[in-house]
């Protein structure tokens, strides 16, 4: 069993070493909040032992997000300060790389009108344009990793006292990003060689597309042209590789903008903007949402389909098998980054550039030709479980059953 103190030096050499791979000459962008100092320092440290030129650091704070939806006037919603917008653009051209620690607080929003929080995100995302293309084309090498907040732990432990929580919740998260071993940058590699051998077998079998059977799932979704499946790290542009999700256990690829047909059932919540959306699901028509429901979180829902034309139509395919570390967990983390690699899932909304050969290199209309869907948005959502099967058709029509019993059958 190894200290607290010196797990939380792992994770963040993680972080720097594994998540964004820093180059010495790189800049870092530091994204965390108010509850994450402790790492949000080590982090810091790391990056700098690691040759960094320059470690900016960008604090958020939960209260004070909540006073500015409560407090803030139109204006601070439908405009986006520009000084942001160009710094975000300029550390792009400047080589810098960007880690995001959060803190999650799952319903930090649930009390405030989702109308208003879909026109802050469509807002900054139509700012942040560019910077975004940036995240999905491989021009900027980034990570994202989570710390407990006293409500996510509350969310996830909610018996247990607020220090209990919270012990529990960094129990888990060491399990699961692998920091418990003795050397978590070496358990992450041999990880990405495991993901890369289902990624390769994927994408020598060239599937056309996919049916994916559950209870309320009969969903048939084609793949992009020239599609690629990616699992772990993924390539820069320069071919260098980084890891942007720590956890993760996801092989993903892009789905045909047009030809996805069917129903699809969440089974797990979604939360999103600081708001939960549970018990919801969709019915598709050559690719788009024409139908959706949800027990829990309805007009959240409808705001995020209504961010744009591209939001109702599929970015992402991912596989995960139930029988993986957070799945094994047992809990519902109500947070994204944990969820998705607990459950096989899909994502509404933008598609990554780099899930088509070449495609880091393509504009907006090439990628189109090829089945990408274009959004301000990319919303995971999870519809794995024991019951789910996955039957994978090849370009000669071979029918190979991928996922059985909610697990890799291959």
């Amino acid at each position: 069993m190894y200290s607290f103190e010196r797990n939380l030096e792992k994770y963040a050499e993680v972080a720097v070493n594994v998540g964004v791979n820093l180059k010495e000459g790189q800049g870092v962008l530091l994204r965390a909040n108010t509850e994450s100092l402790d790492i949000a320092r080590l982090i810091v440290k790391k990056a700098y032992e690691a040759g960094a030129k320059h470690v900016q650091v960008l604090l958020s704070d939960d209260q004070m997000s909540l006073l500015r939806y409560q407090y803030g006037s139109k204006q601070v919603f439908n405009e986006f300060p520009n000084w942001i917008k160009v710094g975000h653009e300029a550390m792009v051209e400047e080589d810098y790389t960007l880690i995001n620690v959060i803190a999650p607080n799952p319903e930090l929003l649930k009390e405030i009108n989702p109308e208003l929080v879909a026109q802050d995100s469509k807002t900054a995302s139509i700012a942040m344009e560019r910077f975004m293309k940036a995240t999905v084309t491989g021009e900027l090498k980034w990570n994202i990793i989570a710390v407990p907040s006293k409500a996510w732990a509350k969310a996830v432990f909610p018996e247990k006292t607020e220090e209990d929580g919270i012990n529990a919740l960094w129990e888990q998260i060491f399990n699961i990003a692998r920091i418990n071993t003795e050397n978590p940058v070496d358990a992450w590699k041999k990880h990405d060689e495991m993901l890369k051998f289902y990624s390769k077998y994927l994408n020598e079998k060239r599937f056309v597309k996919f049916n994916y059977k559950a209870p309320g799932t009969d969903l048939e979704v084609f793949m992009a042209d020239e599609h690629v499946w990616i699992g772990g790290s993924t390539n820069d542009i320069n071919g260098n590789p980084f890891m942007p999700n720590v956890p993760t256990e996801e092989i993903f690829s892009m789905p045909s903008k047009l030809k996805v047909n069917g129903t699809l059932k969440s089974t797990k919540p979604l939360n999103v903007r600081g708001q939960l959306i549970d018990g919801f699901g969709f019915t598709f028509k050559d690719g788009k949402v024409v139908d959706f429901y949800a027990e829990k979180g309805e007009k959240v829902l409808q705001s995020l389909l209504d961010t744009d034309e591209g939001a109702r139509y599929l970015g992402e395919i991912a596989l995960v098998p139930d029988d993986s570390p957070i799945s094994n967990s047992g809990l519902i983390f109500s947070n994204t980054l944990f969820d998705e690699n607990a459950s096989c899932h899909f994502a509404l909304g933008r598609a990554y550039a780099y899930n088509v050969k070449g495609g880091e290199h393509m504009e907006k209309e090439e990628l189109a030709k090829r089945g990408a869907n274009h959004s301000l948005i990319h919303v995971d959502f999870m519809v794995g479980s024991k019951n789910l099967e996955i039957i994978g058709e090849t370009q000669d029509g071979e029918k190979i059953t991928i996922f059985k019993e909610g697990n890799w059958a291959i």
